[in-house]
């Protein structure tokens, strides 16, 4: 029987979060119609706000239309895909402005530090800490790895668009335990390690410190981030025997290949 999850929606505490999607879509054929007016987007606003989705930007082209988002930890993109354009198609067809989208959508993460920036952010943890013992230091750079495979810069390819779904997960011990030896170190990093194979999430650089960790990694497009700490909070609280390791919350970002600036032109 599997044991009950420590971590649940429930019981997560103010997690702290800043995430931007943005969606891009093409007609079928043809062209859009002109930018419809700022009311227009009035009600449709209303409902994906109730989805806990939050429009920031709008690029709206004759050959595309292009939205940025903040969103909720509880949103994951197949569902942000879909709220998006099935509310923006309705309301458009109740307008007289009926428009065929092409299946084909464009998902992407965006931060305000970029993929290359955050994974070089990673990568210097232990140095950042400036640990007095220098031989300490040098046993703790053993549990920060970096998998050059993982490639977050290449989008995951499905039938119906291209997602690029990166993001920065911080775990931090309840009450600031600190973990100091080997095997309880290894344990987090190993378990860390376990859980990105068994759920196809693409764990480009991890870091585990005394008392909080570090992950950048592509998720699951059908998981929300909120989902994605939980497998890892509760996996690892398995392998300590039900322990609550981390304090029930998460620190949660976006990051990708660029900024809000190609959303804002």
């Amino acid at each position: 029987m599997a044991p009950t999850p420590l971590y649940t929606p429930r019981n997560i505490d103010s997690p702290a979060y800043h995430l931007r999607y943005t969606w891009t879509g093409w007609p079928s054929y043809g062209v859009f119609p002109k930018q419809p007016p700022e009311e227009f987007f009035t009600s449709l606003e209303s409902q994906w706000e109730a989805d806990g989705i939050r429009r920031l930007e709008t690029n709206w082209t004759p050959q595309h239309i292009q939205f940025a988002f903040s969103v909720k930890p509880t949103v994951c993109p197949i569902l942000f895909v879909g709220r998006i354009k099935g509310r923006l198609q309705h309301a458009l067809r109740q307008s007289g402005m009926s428009v065929r989208f092409s299946r084909k959508v464009s998902f992407r993460s965006l931060g305000d530090n970029k993929r290359e920036q955050v994974e070089a952010y990673i990568a210097k943890q232990v140095t950042k800490e400036r640990f007095v013992d220098e031989r300490f230091s040098a046993f703790m750079k053993g549990f920060t790895v970096a998998d050059p495979s993982a490639r977050l810069q290449d989008p995951t390819e499905t039938s119906s668009g291209r997602y690029w779904y990166n993001l920065h997960l911080v775990l931090v011990t309840d009450s600031r335990m600190r973990f100091t030896d080997e095997r309880s170190l290894n344990m987090i990093g190993e378990t860390c390690d376990k859980v990105a194979a068994k759920k196809a999430y693409r764990m480009a650089r991890r870091s585990v410190m005394p008392d909080h960790v570090h992950l950048a990694l592509r998720g699951d497009i059908e998981q929300s981030p909120e989902e994605i700490a939980l497998a890892f909070m509760n996996n690892i609280a398995f392998a300590f025997g039900q322990k609550a390791v981390f304090r029930p919350s998460y620190s949660v970002c976006t990051l990708g290949e660029c900024d809000m600036a190609p959303v804002r032109r």
